[in-house]
């Protein structure tokens, strides 16, 4: 047996039909249909050739407030609900750790400072959003 110091021959592709090798495969843009990666600034859809539909988000408060629908598209004041949220919560933990726990815990609950004010359109029901405190 003897040793030659050059290396075998590189054979490529398949030794018996000598074919070149398979090519690579697709990248991942390729393979995807080159669609790029997302953000939540990247539209969902292509735009449209229509009209451009532009809507603004009006911040609520903890009174009505003068808005026009997106969904039902009328010019209307938001009803309002208050619901006890995070801020009435933690300070009737805390009174019932301080040894408020016949009732007094729940004060926070009756205080309007502490609720959340759920805005709803009248004419559609719909939900419009939420006045946190």
């Amino acid at each position: 047996m003897e040793k030659s110091g050059n290396p075998p021959p590189y054979v490529w592709g398949n030794a018996h039909t000598m074919q070149p090798p398979p090519a690579a495969p697709p990248s991942y843009s390729q393979a995807v249909g080159g669609v790029g990666p997302s953000s939540p600034y990247t539209p969902l859809y292509p735009p449209t050739s229509g009209p451009a539909i532009v809507t603004t988000v009006v911040p609520v408060g903890p009174q009505p407030t003068h808005m026009i629908c997106p969904s039902c598209h009328s010019e209307m004041n938001t009803d309002t609900q208050t619901k006890p949220g995070l801020i009435a919560y933690v300070c009737g933990a805390i009174i019932f750790a301080l040894g408020g726990f016949l009732g007094c815990c729940l004060i926070p609950c009756c205080i309007d400072s502490c609720m959340d004010v759920h805005h709803k359109c009248p004419n559609c029901g719909a939900y419009l959003g939420r006045y946190r405190r």
